[in-house]
């Protein structure tokens, strides 16, 4: 008989949240932007879980790998790569609003016979369902930006 007292899963923090993360504004609107990535990073590092980033409107430009960054201004373009990179964190782009964005990947950049693509590394172009999924999974749903 198991023993009742014993949490389900010892691993799991009964104090960690879950939170999905959608990201409206651009890397031009960088203090707005800044505090999208500033919070995520700090979520993560109090051992929360964030199951998803989805960048929603202008906030798909940061995942341009085109985008040339003024010298005075942070690279959050980079900044989101390696907070992935550190923390295996799933990086979604709203497909149709990419797209409309010239922010291609490169089976977009083929279905619509583009010269190349323009998707920086990490990124992932994917539906609006993602989203819907990842709200219905986790226990705060935070955005930033938007008008």
């Amino acid at each position: 008989m198991p023993d009742l007292n014993m949490a389900a899963s010892p691993s799991l923090d009964p104090t960690s949240l879950t939170y999905a993360i959608v990201v409206r504004c651009g890397p031009h609107q960088q203090s707005r932007a800044l505090s999208a990535f500033q919070f995520t990073k700090e979520v993560l590092l109090q051992g929360h879980k964030v199951l998803s980033v989805f960048f929603y409107q202008q906030g798909v430009h940061t995942a341009s790998g085109l985008r040339v960054v003024p010298q005075d201004e942070l690279n959050l373009t980079v900044l989101w790569q390696q907070l992935s990179l550190d923390y295996d964190l799933d990086l979604g782009v709203c497909i149709a609003a990419a797209l409309q964005a010239g922010i291609t990947n490169q089976q977009e950049a083929n279905r619509y016979e583009l010269g190349s693509d323009s998707l920086a590394s990490q990124f992932s172009l994917v539906g609006l369902g993602q989203l819907a999924a990842a709200s219905a999974e986790c226990d705060r749903l935070v955005s930033f930006g938007g008008d």
